[in-house]
């Protein structure tokens, strides 16, 4: 799947690529157009502030890292006039010097000069007042607004017809006596370049900056005035923005850039929407790289849910849960330094600017924060899970429903604390984008209106939730009755709980549940290293009529049977009348069940042996007849030619043989015995065979077991 990716990526750039060179010959290159004749002006030198401007030229020799930021306009514009034509004179200066710089990378004195040729930069462009712009893209766009500013004072400076007053210190303060209201800006005259007092709290305030509406009309400014001419003065840098802009680096190019040959140059200086071939191909193969590994690593993040882990080593599968959680972390993590990578990669050492760089920014930083929101969630996530499982591990346990269990509280905290990560997130992914503060706060007052007008039944199951995870009348693996719904809880969070019931599983508000009665048939222990058990409760009615010696021996068998059961613990016994004037079995005991399906086999498997023990019983007591030719001696020896016979299996106890009634026909003997066969078949086998040595026995002993006969006398 990633190759197929790969190739259509690959195969898309390529016919770019060729449809970008079939459509050369229409498009422009990097060179510098033929400029009109210079309309005449008032000189640069003969300017009221020229001198003040070569003041401070000398003053920017003495001291190499000053304030360009002053206390009155004539300081700030004329201090950023001087230090943006050095940078401006040093760009073009080191880049001319390429050819005559060994190695294929700058040599160390060329790299610090681009270093303190970036810092002259940087202290230009605090003068201008970017906080209009988005914060993503403030600080790029601030610096292109600096070096367009500049091209725009070469005009405005070298075309001038009239000379310019720009006040200085004194000046403003002869203004602020001779006006009721301090002076706060000042505008250049004939232009839309405003300098505005600073207010703010921060080290800039007092000082005059250009405005935030005159950074924001810059763009305009420079597209209005970039093929006008300009007066040549020492301090105008012409084409500074399109080798700026149209170069990658930073201020200065690569050499190795700048070492290409020049049809090679030619070629890929070709300007497409205001960037250079170059920059547009790699851009668009640094943005599909990206993409494609954030496809695989998201398709690697959803194959974790489509297949869980299963695990080899006959360890619970809930015990693995942690293991693909982070194991989800670690795929989210390459995304953030890759997106950050890609990043400067386009707007640093690519070099992309104006809109695609606004574009591709705000893209980025989309990707970033999304990204950034899921690995925070998804990091909460496995911490939860991972402190679930130690949890478990320092309360002495290893069992799956154990783990459920503290999960079941843990998790929804940590989810909740992942969530309000995301919602950080996402708000200040909301402020790099541009959106004001007080709009974002406006957004997060909707969902505490929401909650204020429509889920106040969800702040109810939250607090009933941490009521029922405090007090804890049930908790996960326990055979509870909740209302109506009987079952076993297989879930309990902040909002609902879940029971298994037998036929479905049933979610339950736990503001509901909480105002229920609540019957837990479970039995907790203080040992938190034993499973939990429940009590079970068996009914079966007798459907045979037995005497009360049957009965007690019924009762002797089932408990005997029960005992042999290690799976029913504290067992208990009885006989109960029930309404039908018949009598059934109850069983009360303690079991360790999990499930509908072991409590169903268990309670099939008891009420089946009920019901075996109960025919087993009736069989028990036999009743047989000997015909009225059986001598005084022989009856007198019948009950120990029984005996005989029924012990011979050592299985077999005769309790009783007598004889308890003449019929009509015959002497009828009772006799009683009881079984120690270890089941219901063994049994069988040996009443069978009692039966055959019955008869054996009588026929030995001449004893005759009679027919029913019926005697008809008919008179003449």
């Amino acid at each position: 799947m990633p190759r197929f990716w790969i190739r259509r990526a690959l195969a898309a750039l390529t016919g770019l690529l060729i449809s970008l060179v079939l459509m050369l010959p229409g498009l422009t290159q990097v060179r510098e157009a033929p400029r009109a004749p210079v309309a005449e002006g008032v000189p640069l030198s003969s300017q009221p502030f020229y001198p003040a401007l070569l003041e401070a030229v000398e003053t920017w020799e003495a001291v190499p890292l000053g304030e360009v930021i002053g206390d009155n306009p004539r300081s700030t514009l004329l201090n950023f006039y001087v230090v943006m034509a050095e940078v401006g004179h040093q760009m073009r200066t080191i880049s001319a010097s390429a050819e005559k710089d060994p190695g294929f990378n700058w040599s160390p004195a060329a790299q610090q000069r681009i270093n303190r040729l970036q810092k002259r930069f940087n202290l230009a462009v605090e003068a201008l007042n970017s906080s209009d712009f988005a914060k993503s893209v403030r600080t790029d766009r601030a610096e292109e607004a600096a070096i367009q500013l500049k091209q725009i004072l070469d005009y405005v400076f070298g075309n001038s017809r009239k000379t310019f007053n720009i006040p200085n210190h004194d000046a403003i303060l002869r203004l602020n006596e001779s006006l009721e209201k301090d002076v706060s800006e000042w505008r250049l005259p004939g232009t839309a370049i405003v300098l505005r007092l600073d207010d703010g709290n921060d080290s800039q305030s007092g000082n005059y900056l250009f405005s935030a509406g005159t950074v924001q009309q810059v763009e305009r400014m420079y597209e209005e005035i970039s093929t006008l001419p300009v007066r040549s003065t020492p301090f105008t840098t012409p084409g500074l923005y399109d080798f700026y802009s149209l170069t990658p680096g930073y201020l200065v190019p690569p050499k190795w850039y700048l070492r290409l040959p020049s049809n090679l140059r030619q070629l890929i200086e070709v300007q497409i929407w205001g960037q250079t071939l170059f920059q547009i191909l790699f851009s668009l193969l640094t943005i599909s790289l990206l993409l494609l590994i954030i496809a695989w690593l998201g398709r690697r993040l959803i194959g974790t849910y489509r297949d869980p882990a299963s695990s080899k080593s006959g360890e619970p599968c809930g015990l693995q849960a942690d293991n693909i959680a982070w194991w989800r972390v670690l795929l989210m993590v390459p995304i953030l330094p890759l997106t950050r990578l890609s990043l400067i990669t386009v707007d640093s050492t690519i070099n992309i600017t104006g809109t695609p760089l606004v574009v591709a920014t705000f893209g980025f930083y989309i990707i970033y924060f999304l990204s950034a929101s899921v690995l925070a969630y998804l990091f909460f996530e496995a911490l939860g899970r991972t402190s679930a499982e130690w949890m478990m591990y320092l309360r002495g346990g290893t069992s799956t429903l154990r783990l459920q269990r503290i999960s079941n509280f843990v998790m929804p905290i940590c989810r909740t604390l992942g969530a309000v990560a995301m919602v950080g997130l996402i708000y200040q992914l909301l402020l790099f984008l541009g959106l004001p503060a007080e709009t974002v706060l406006a957004f997060s007052a909707v969902p505490g209106l929401a909650i204020g007008l429509g889920a106040s039944k969800l702040l109810g199951n939250l607090f009933a939730g941490l009521s029922i995870q405090t007090d804890r009348p049930l908790r996960v693996g326990e055979f509870c009755r909740v209302g109506d719904n009987l079952g076993f809880v297989t879930k309990i969070g902040l909002r609902s709980l879940e029971l298994q019931t037998l036929d479905s599983r049933i979610t339950i508000p736990n503001a509901i549940a909480d105002d229920a009665t609540i019957v837990n048939f479970s039995q907790r222990s203080q040992r938190s290293d034993l499973a939990p058990r429940q009590g079970i409760e068996m009914r079966y009615a007798l459907n045979q009529p037995l005497t009360p010696e049957q009965v007690e021996d019924l009762l002797h068998y089932t408990r005997a049977e029960v005992k042999q059961r290690p799976e029913l613990l504290h067992s208990l016994m009885s006989v109960e009348r029930n309404q039908e004037d018949g009598l059934e079995l109850v069983c009360f005991a303690t079991v360790e069940l999990h499930g509908w399906q072991a409590y169903l086999e268990l309670r099939e498997s008891v009420l089946l042996r009920m019901q075996q023990i109960e025919d087993q019983v009736a069989k028990s007591r036999v009743v047989i007849g000997v015909s009225y030719d059986t001598t005084a001696e022989q009856l007198r020896q019948i009950p120990i030619w029984i005996k005989e016979v029924v012990e011979s299996d050592p299985a077999f106890t005769l309790r009783s043989c007598r004889l308890m009634a003449i019929s009509d026909f015959s002497y009828d003997y009772e006799f009683d015995f009881r079984s120690s066969h270890s089941s219901y078949a063994a049994f069988k086998d040996g009443i069978n065979r009692m039966n055959q040595d019955l008869l054996a026995s009588f026929a030995l002993h001449q004893v005759e077991i009679p027919f029913p006969t019926q005697m008809e006398i008919q008179k003449d």
